[in-house]
């Protein structure tokens, strides 16, 4: 009980402290007390065995029930305020609508509903927790030096208001290991609104014209999926007389089809799917941290983790089909939008869509198979994703660029870097990292399932192989040597990036390990049995993996113990390697680009296509949630 509520409250407070912290030493010394307590607490968490008793609160559970709703109101209000200084008739009437039931629910209806336990924690809550306070610290741990170097000479004309960055940070942290443990759906809806906030502010950032804009729009979507939340809670109270989410699972499936359906569209809200797929891509305007943060993580990881916790209940009903379309559709839109982008971040959001819709497709499916690959995606998109999003932090950086073409020879002007960089793609599509693994169960899953959603599986994860390969390509070309980056990363940027890449190569060779002991238990906890990998398996698995990781390994030195030459253009070499004389006499400059396939691929009609798809497929999910289909 004491590691969960320290986890809960110790950022909270972190997060109020540093709100008021201008010292930059005291808010670093902060910042790193506060990760390396929250890591420690998370492993601790870990060890014990799951599910745990939290049925003994330490406090006063109706006082704090009292307290979320005072906190709720307060938050409705503010965003009410928003809506009206913003001049957006959306956002007011969101926040209304999502404010008034719910304090119309605690007033009337819920008044005296009894909650049994306020706080669950199992096997799939620690793992979120252990992403949450391990990957979520090193991202803290990053913005440290990345928002010292971001308020320089580069974003000068941005207003500094780190002290105000930081707290959001750690408040957004205990929000979510919050939404993590709740069992009472009133307090789990709290820190869901409190996400929603914290996102809000860290878009708007930097007050430009375009922050604010993408801001109101994720605040607006996630208001959206906030409404169906708390319509959630109301109808699930009326149907079956509980508010608690485990209680829920083990209700009359009939009953509890309408709320699950409503708490699936919460998730794909907040998930960042089509139709709102363009809110999360609204939100590179903020700085790295911001991305890795919402993209990776946390932000996305709710909407996902909530649908993964409904698949028990939709699971063989055409509600949980639509739900595995929507993602299905997703993975597929998003997938191709990603070969079209050159701008890194923009690859790297259409790529979190993308995954993150096979997970939403698991949800969906809601087999024991299917769920076991989704919380394998989970884990594996989590760190290597992030890995990813701040490796390009750092480039924009020291480059002035996110554009992939201007990323060619890295592996020269940024050796470690680059490294890491491809150790994060390895570690997204290719054998044997966990993604590539983690696919093959989901397409197993869906197979045993429903064979024809395979279909949207195979051409998405083709297209996901393409704008990877060319991407790494890119890091390794070397047309003309680039200058060596004399200091490529900070303290917190390198302890950062180099546990995240550590990370990604245990999570591989230890998966294993964390299936059967986390995901395995709690799969066969909900559904009797559980899906797990052939021990012939396991063993070829790492082979594979030493052998993968020799090849970055090889590029450590690279520059000191590697000599680039000139290239070979048949003898027709002038004066550099990068011009040559062609058959017709002429001299002509040496140029390699990458395919971005614009006279196949658009990425606004794709998005148009996605979004409508995806609309109509949403509109009959709760049309047959009514019908209780």
């Amino acid at each position: 009980m004491s590691a969960v509520l320290g986890l809960i409250l110790i950022p909270l407070a972190v997060g109020g402290l540093l709100c008021l912290l201008r010292s930059d030493a005291l808010r670093t010394a902060l910042v790193v007390t506060a990760v390396v307590v929250v890591g420690a607490l998370s492993c601790s968490l870990a060890m014990r065995p799951s599910p745990m008793d939290l049925a003994e609160l330490p406090f006063n559970a109706h006082t704090v029930s009292q307290g979320v709703m005072a906190v709720g109101i307060a938050i409705s209000l503010f965003l009410i305020y928003v809506g009206i200084r913003a001049r957006n008739a959306l956002v007011v009437l969101l926040a209304l609508a999502q404010g008034g039931l719910m304090v119309w629910f605690k007033a009337g209806p819920g008044a005296h509903v009894a909650v049994e336990q306020h706080l669950f924690v199992d096997n799939f809550g620690v793992i979120m927790a252990l992403i949450n306070g391990l990957v979520g610290g090193g991202i803290c741990l990053y913005a440290l030096g990345y928002m010292r170097e971001y308020h320089g000479k580069a974003h000068a004309d941005v207003r500094d208001r780190r002290p105000f960055f930081f707290g959001l940070l750690f408040l957004f942290m205990g929000a979510m290991f919050g939404l993590i443990f709740a069992n009472n759906l009133t307090w789990l809806f709290l820190f869901w609104e409190v996400t929603t906030l914290c996102s809000f502010l860290l878009i708007g950032y930097t007050q430009t014209d375009e922050a604010k804009r993408n801001a109101l729009r994720a605040l607006v979507m996630n208001l959206a999926g906030g409404l169906a939340f708390a319509l959630a809670i109301v109808f699930l109270h009326q149907k079956t007389g509980t508010i608690e989410l485990q209680a829920a699972l083990k209700s009359d499936k009939a009953l509890a089809l309408l709320p699950a359906a409503l708490l699936c569209f919460a998730g794909i809200t907040k998930a960042a799917q089509l139709p709102f797929s363009s809110w999360l891509l609204g939100a590179m305007v903020a700085p790295t941290p911001v991305s890795a943060l919402l993209h990776s993580s946390t932000m996305v990881k709710a909407g996902v983790y909530l649908v993964l916790r409904m698949a028990p209940v939709v699971e063989g009903t055409k509600v949980g089909l639509l739900v595995a379309l929507v993602g299905a559709v997703t993975f597929v839109i998003g997938s191709l939008a990603a070969i079209t982008a050159s701008d890194a971040k923009r690859v790297l959001a259409w790529s979190t869509v993308a995954n993150l819709g096979l997970i939403v497709l698991c949800g969906g499916i809601g087999t024991y198979e299917a769920v076991w690959a989704g919380v394998l995606l989970i884990i594996f998109h989590a760190v290597a994703k992030c890995l990813l999003f701040l490796c390009v932090g750092v480039v924009e950086h020291k480059l002035h660029s996110r554009d992939i073409e201007s990323m060619a020879g890295l592996v020269v002007s940024m050796p470690r870097v680059s490294v890491m960089m491809q150790i994060g793609m390895a570690g997204m599509f290719l054998a044997p990292f966990g993604m590539l693994i983690s696919k093959w169960a989901v397409l197993k899953a869906v197979v045993d399932a429903s064979p024809v959603l395979s279909v949207f599986v195979v051409f998405g994860s083709a297209a996901t192989l393409f704008f990877w390969v060319k991407w790494m390509g890119k890091l390794l070309e070397v047309v003309t040597p680039p200058p060596r980056v004399s200091k490529e990363l900070e303290t917190g940027e390198a302890v950062a990036l180099y546990g995240l890449s550590a990370a990604t190569a245990l999570a591989c060779l230890l998966f294993p390990l964390i299936s059967r002991h986390y995901i395995e238990p709690f799969v066969a906890g909900v559904y009797g049995l559980s899906a797990s990998l052939e021990q012939g398996n396991v063993i070829i698995m790492i082979i594979m993996m030493a052998l993968v990781l020799l090849f970055p390994i090889t590029f450590l030195n690279y520059g000191r113990g590697v000599r680039v030459t000139d290239a070979y253009l048949g003898g027709a070499n002038v004066q550099s390697s990068t011009r040559f004389r062609t058959s017709a006499d002429t001299v002509q400059e040496v140029a390699i680009g990458n395919y971005y396939l614009h006279n196949l691929l658009n990425e606004a009609k794709l998005a148009w296509w996605g979004v409508a798809g995806s609309a109509v497929l949403l509109g009959l999910m709760f049309l047959l949630a009514l019908l209780r289909l």
